[in-house]
């Protein structure tokens, strides 16, 4: 329920979250879920920077053993699970292989961290690593002949981008108030209250109170500090920007690789959207200020070569079919290399004003959002007062609440209902929406009942629903983050769907 601030008539909230991101979202959904009251503003689209463009994985980081982290490891190994329980439609298990490099880190050593990977996280149902024999197993075909042995483990795979809007719809079904395309541009704070104006989609403003502010804004979180607060000497995170490129299918089974480079670093190699493969990522600095990520030509040319060096048939800058980039925003813990700083976030109530009810976020991993915002939820009890117990991780997402086990039994059950959904059509939409393909398809007794069709399998009626559920506003909203059909749709069709989208709101409107 949202109130009013004492003796004014402005909307007053226990929480204000600021960010639409991964961290933002699951502080939103675990404090509505407390009772407590919440707003979240976003500035742009939700999900839309950092949460939308990682490399898809629920992982515990194999690589950040090297550096000593095991306890950020042993946190997001135990996490894998619990998310994908709670999430079986847009989380599912993956295996990966990774082949020893003569040149590189001993056989042994590698044996030993996926020892340890396997044994200090709780798996329980995640299969262990094994040794194959690259020689005559499948997944030996792609590569080069050199490469005899490698070890396959167990992470997970997870649509990110929908992890982000599935936790909002939650905390919005639980009575947050969520404002995408809603800046906060300045903040006061007096007599125990923040007084925050916002400036709406529009550019209308409008000033709200809180008891508390989260500054989730990832990669921004400096520059909120500076233009809202007046923090003008705020320096806290590194921007490091992770590219990847997306290239045709470069083989049929449904592993991923791990690559190793002589850098000491390592990229993927995975299955993408049934008809790619998707390679990444790069770290490399993005400089202070946080300007749109855009891929170089420098880390095309570095992917395509660490690719092709494990390929028997090389990846070139030809084969790209699309790229994007996202900026990690690494607490500055002073690495003299960006694949050194750590992954894990740092919370940090403000020094200077509010007495501590200014909570920073800095860094994190999209693996460990939900432990994060247990944290955040901590602090927020000694506030404010401890409302309610931690709870998200048995609470299934939307559409998530089915068993892992009756993935199958739900598949054959939506066939049942909707025959004339091709199959290829039907997976995508349950790992998209999981239970809640029945809203999506509604009634349809035919496939002209999904309405207009704007290619790569999109139709009428999943737009709608993302535009009413999932507050998507533009084509880009629709391809390139609650879904990826944008890859296999042409500028014509991605425009003819921007237009229909512009009719539509001004219909809504009109109405």
């Amino acid at each position: 329920m949202i109130e009013t601030a004492p003796d004014t008539d402005i909307a007053h909230f226990d929480i204000v979250v600021i960010g639409g991101g991964i961290n933002g979202a699951g502080i939103a959904r675990d404090a509505a879920g407390r009772g407590y009251s919440v707003c979240l503003c976003e500035a742009g689209d939700v999900g839309g920077g950092t949460s939308s463009a990682s490399t898809k994985l629920i992982h515990g980081g194999l690589r950040y053993l090297e550096h000593y982290e095991f306890l950020l490891v042993r946190k997001a190994l135990k996490e894998r699970e619990v998310l994908w329980k709670i999430a079986p439609h847009i989380i599912r298990p993956m295996r990966f292989v990774l082949p020893h490099h003569e040149g590189l880190r001993p056989a042994w050593l590698l044996r030993l961290g996926l020892f340890l990977y396997d044994h200090i996280g709780g798996r329980k149902l995640l299969p262990a690593t094994r040794t194959i024999d690259l020689r005559r197993h499948e997944t030996g075909g792609p590569l080069k002949p050199a490469y005899r042995k490698a070890f396959e483990y167990s992470d997970c795979w997870v649509e990110d981008s929908r992890l982000v809007v599935l936790n909002l719809r939650d905390a919005q079904a639980r009575g947050a108030d969520i404002r995408p395309r809603t800046a906060v541009t300045g903040a006061s704070f007096s007599d125990g209250l923040w007084r925050l104006a916002l400036a709406g989609p529009s550019g209308e403003g409008e000033e709200i109170s809180a008891r508390v502010v989260i500054n989730a804004a990832g990669p921004w979180v400096d520059q909120v500090l500076r233009t809202v607060f007046g923090h003008n000497d705020a320096h806290n995170v590194r921007l490091v920007r992770g590219s990847h490129i997306v290239i045709p299918r470069k083989f049929e089974h449904d592993r991923s690789y791990i690559f190793q480079n002589s850098d000491d670093r390592i990229i993927f190699a995975i299955p993408y959207e049934d008809d790619y493969t998707l390679i990444g990522t790069t770290d490399a600095e993005h400089g202070e200020e946080m300007v749109r990520p855009e891929i170089s030509q420098a880390e095309i040319r570095y992917l395509c070569e660490m690719a092709s060096a494990y390929f028997r048939q090389p990846v070139t800058a030809d084969d790209v079919v699309w790229t994007y980039s996202g900026v990690r925003p690494l607490f500055d813990d002073g690495a003299s290399k960006a694949q050194e700083a750590t992954r894990d976030y740092v919370i940090r109530a403000d020094e200077h004003v509010g007495g501590g009810s200014l909570i920073n976020i800095f860094g994190g991993k999209i693996t460990t959002y939900r432990k994060l915002a247990e944290a955040i939820l901590d602090d927020v009890g000694e506030l404010i007062g401890a409302r309610g117990e931690s709870w998200t991780g048995g609470s299934a997402l939307p559409g998530g609440d089915f068993a892992i086990a009756a993935a199958g039994d739900l598949r054959n059950r939506l066939a049942g209902r909707y025959p004339f959904i091709a199959d290829d059509l039907l997976r995508r939409l349950i790992r998209h929406y999981g239970t809640d393909v029945t809203e999506v398809l509604g009634a349809a007794a035919s496939v002209d009942e999904l309405g207009r069709d704007f290619g790569a399998g999109l139709y009428e009626c999943e737009v709608r629903y993302l535009m009413q559920r999932e507050w998507a506003v533009a084509a880009e909203d629709v391809v390139f983050r609650r879904t990826r059909l944008g890859i296999g749709m042409s500028d014509e069709q991605i425009s003819a769907l921007a237009s229909w989208m512009a009719q539509a709101r001004d219909e809504a409107v009109r109405r």
